[in-house]
């Protein structure tokens, strides 16, 4: 089992920066991938990045080059470091764990960061 938490949302303005991060519980987060996923309003879930327990990566082609995950596995952690904001960017942000980086759906979801980006 694990619990996951997010933090690091908020307002900001488009161009600006913002850094997202999950703190997971259980002594087992280093053998996890991690995600971090978006949900707009009236949109569907999707999957903006996340970080294999090899640290391979994946990023969505709207977030590549802006957005770049990371963990930190002494501290049970993940990042999202977002720059170059867009309004579109606006959304409900969520963490998840799951053994797969590729799973779907992942097995263990925080209860999600609101990120607002103003133009």
């Amino acid at each position: 089992q694990v619990q996951l938490v997010e933090s690091g949302g908020g307002l900001v303005q488009a161009g600006g920066s913002l850094r997202l991060s999950c703190a997971a519980s259980g002594r087992t987060f280093s053998s996890y991938a991690m995600g971090w996923f978006r949900q707009a309003p009236g949109k569907e879930r999707e999957l903006v990045a996340a970080i294999s327990s090899g640290y391979t990566t994946y990023y969505a082609d709207s977030v590549k080059g802006r957005f770049t995950i990371s963990r930190d596995n002494a501290k049970n952690t993940v990042y999202l470091q977002m720059n170059s904001l867009k309004p579109e960017d606006t959304a409900v942000y969520y963490c998840a764990a799951d053994s797969i980086i590729y799973s779907s759906p992942y097995d263990y979801w925080g209860q999600g960061t609101q990120v607002t980006v103003s133009s």
